[in-house]
């Protein structure tokens, strides 16, 4: 059986299009965001949702969305400017490290030998440069 692409797989059904398509955007939002703010203000914030030309950003804290808020005229401006159709921009403080505190830290899986040689002949045989491939290698290389 011939290899597929994650992204041929995950554009051929419906729903998984859809999510992949909102997906792209939302990646792609992300880039426009660090081009046109701050970069104080991107390592402390991403855009989290776009639904009905409404972003919501969240931000690491208070006062990174209290910045954020004063600057949403311009910030939707620019994202006019670079082909993006926002009407509005929706701050939400989502604080992140918090969250963090209270994971429990994930153990790497433990993957059993032959498991380890299989996945590493998958790797192989992908195109190079495919996130599938590299993911793959990640796997392999962070397992016991």
């Amino acid at each position: 059986m011939a290899a597929r692409s994650l992204d041929a797989y995950l554009n051929s059904a419906g729903d998984l299009a859809r999510l992949s398509a909102h997906a792209g955007r939302l990646i792609k939002l992300q880039r426009v965001f660090e081009q046109i703010a701050p970069a104080y203000l991107t390592a402390s914030s991403h855009v989290a949702n776009l639904k009905l030309g409404r972003v919501v950003i969240h931000a690491d804290s208070g006062a990174v969305a209290a910045k954020l808020r004063q600057m949403l005229p311009s910030l939707v401006d620019e994202f006019s400017l670079k082909g993006a159709e926002i009407t509005e921009i929706q701050v939400k403080v989502q604080p992140s490290g918090v969250a963090l505190q209270h994971k429990k830290r994930v153990v790497a899986a433990a993957v059993g030998s032959p498991a380890k040689t299989g996945l590493s002949r998958l790797a192989e045989e992908l195109p190079a440069g495919s996130p599938l491939k590299e993911a793959v290698e990640r796997l392999v290389k962070r397992s016991r």
